[in-house]
């Protein structure tokens, strides 16, 4: 099954394999982001901060410097969503106010990125607040999906999914908390991996309205939020995981013939459009067909209803930073420990689930690559099959590995046609609390047998 690429250039591992055997040096390899980017980035705006001239003075200093093997991120040049702090540059979240705000040292994520070799050459775009399955803010304009210009290429993470799928670098971090990585995986035809919760630390994730001079402030969006990253491949995935993660990951090699899948493409209150549906099912029968193991159903899943409620209730109030809703009411501390408790019991019925299932297969969104609106998604409608549905719709699916904690591997199976687009689509594996690689690795063999 094929799906749409846009660039043929080289991944995060084969570049820094290509850097230490002196194919091609660390300049060179800077050099030619840089290059990509000032061709590419005039129509796509996805690079909102670029830092070419420091990512330059890095590159030749690394290449008078040994080849080092335990840094197996080597002269990789690669970009990171504007809402992580790198030292000297903006953090501003979309917020004009902030556009002078320059963070004084870099996030935790950037030091480890950065002690693995790989050299920051920018910051790319997102929505005001990062609250929107668009990237698009006051302050660096709207970043356009390289698929189709008049398409977004989805939020929050959505500049980071572009520069990627338009081959500009190789990988970029995000973060997710409504599928703000998954989402820009599946809209733009790329790789992209949701940590489990707490594996990945987001200090120096700050609002920038929160933050303070003197010491680190918890990100706002905590309790749900993740960091996790966006490649071409899984492989990539898996050491840009592996080098931020706060705690060693252990594989447990298992092949996919030797897995017992459940696919899930029916939730109350979640209908999906044609467009996803079709190359869903087509790369499920595809799996079928070649032996794996997939049920169709179980009455192990949890009540994805209610743990839907739950979940929008726990995010706005995380997101929020316990303000008031749009009608004056405000959670209580009775609320939120109601809250975790539901968010306990949802983690043991996921748990009970995975005692018999190795992965879930799921969509990751409703819909394909959205156009372009003035309004956020989720203020508005989603077009699914014809019919005007509320844009929190798309959030049911993205729910279902937030809630829960659980990672979740985005890899692109094929295409459809959305509103008279074709445009590429991505299905999400889930797997079980800290197993991470194995998600991975899932999604890999999962490729591997639709794609050849």
């Amino acid at each position: 099954m094929a799906y749409p690429q846009l660039t043929d250039k080289a991944g995060a591992l084969a570049t820094a394999l290509a850097i230490r055997t002196r194919k091609i040096s660390v300049a060179e390899a800077v050099d030619a982001a840089i290059t990509r980017a000032g061709r590419l980035d005039a129509e796509i705006d996805a690079i909102a901060v670029p830092d070419f001239a420091r990512a330059c003075e890095t590159a030749r200093a690394m290449d008078q410097a040994p080849r080092r093997l335990d840094q197996p991120l080597f002269g990789v040049p690669m970009t990171i969503k504007e809402s992580f702090d790198v030292a000297g540059l903006p953090t501003t979240w979309g917020h004009p106010q902030f556009k002078d705000r320059i963070a004084p040292k870099d996030a935790l994520l950037v030091r480890r990125l950065k002690a693995a070799g790989a050299i920051i050459i920018g910051k790319t775009n997102v929505p005001v607040d990062l609250t929107d399955w668009q990237s698009f803010n006051p302050v660096y304009g709207r970043t356009r999906n390289p698929h189709d210009p008049a398409r977004s290429p989805g939020g929050s993470s959505g500049g980071s999914a572009a520069v990627v799928a338009s081959g500009m670098v190789p990988c970029d971090y995000g973060t997710d908390i409504g599928g703000s990585v998954r989402v820009p995986a599946h809209f733009c035809g790329v790789w992209g991996h949701k940590t489990t919760w707490g594996l990945v630390p987001k200090h120096g994730h700050d609002h920038p309205a929160a933050s303070r001079r003197d010491g680190f402030v918890a990100a706002h969006d905590g309790v749900l939020s993740i960091a996790g990253p966006l490649a071409r491949n899984p492989e990539d995935l898996a050491v840009l995981v592996e080098v931020d993660a706060e705690v060693p990951l252990r594989r447990r090699p298992l092949a996919l013939k030797d897995c017992r899948l459940l696919a899930i493409t029916e939730l109350p209150g979640a209908p999906l459009d044609e467009s996803v549906r079709a190359p869903t099912e087509a790369a499920l029968d595809t799996l079928a067909r070649a032996g794996v193991r997939i049920d169709r159903a179980s009455e192990l899943l949890p009540d994805q209803a209610r743990h839907y409620r739950s979940y929008l209730k726990m995010m706005n109030i995380a997101m929020s930073g316990g303000a008031p809703a749009p009608d004056g009411t405000r959670a209580t501390a009775a609320d939120w420990f109601a809250l975790l408790d539901a968010q306990a019991t949802c983690m043991a019925q996921w748990e009970a689930l995975f005692a018999e299932y190795d992965f879930v297969l799921a969509p990751p969104a409703p819909v394909l690559a959205v156009p372009h609106a003035e309004s956020a998604v989720f203020r508005g409608t989603l077009d699914i099959d014809g019919q005007a549905e509320p844009g929190s719709y798309g959030l049911v699916w993205s729910g279902m590995a937030t809630f829960p904690g659980l990672p979740s591997t985005v890899l692109p199976i094929g295409s459809g046609t959305y509103l008279g687009s074709e445009l590429p689509c991505g299905m999400q594996v889930i797997g079980p609390r800290w197993r991470d690689l194995d998600c991975i690795a899932a999604a890999a063999a999962t490729g591997k047998i639709l794609h050849g």
